[in-house]
């Protein structure tokens, strides 16, 4: 339970280094977005590759020329798609979502809140993030694709000037 074989210690380092460097050599080829979290099919594709190498690492019923194989094709798989959703407005409408408005000029648009099943605790969260403690402050806050909060805040005296909604 504690301590099999030297061999298998070896073999996670041999295979383990084999393929962490085969992996840097893909991201590298297939480009910085095959590891971005850009939207939910970009996180897929890394907590794929992130589940593969383990996989690789671990199990000794997976050899390194299987998991390499593996690896190339979540890389590759992830850049035809990402190439595809550049394209066609079909594809990009499948692959990634709008951003939503979850407040606007200091009003909760509760709506579209529920709709993105988001809390106003969890705006107020990501104003308190940006350094906003007065919603009144906040010109806008949009969830947007990769499911961050974005901020966007207005000064007080430009706030006075803008007509009301």
């Amino acid at each position: 339970m504690f301590f099999e074989s030297w061999f298998s210690l070896l073999r996670i380092v041999v295979v383990g280094t084999a393929a962490y460097a085969a992996l840097v050599v893909f991201i590298h080829i297939f480009g910085k977005r095959t590891l971005s979290k850009m939207n939910a099919f970009d996180f897929v594709v890394t907590v794929a590759l992130g589940s593969t190498l383990a996989t690789v690492l671990l199990s000794k019923d997976v050899v390194l020329v299987e998991g390499l194989l593996a690896l190339v094709l979540l890389c590759s798989l992830q850049f035809v798609v990402a190439y595809l959703s550049v394209r066609s407005r079909r594809i990009e409408s499948m692959v990634k979502s709008e951003p939503a408005l979850l407040l606007y000029r200091g009003q909760f648009l509760n709506e579209a809140m529920r709709r993105e099943r988001i809390t106003q605790r969890e705006v107020l969260a990501a104003l308190r993030s940006c350094g906003v403690g007065d919603v009144s402050l906040a010109e806008a806050a949009v969830l947007e694709s990769d499911g961050s909060v974005s901020v966007i805040t207005s000064p007080a005296a430009e706030r006075s000037t803008l007509p009301d909604a």
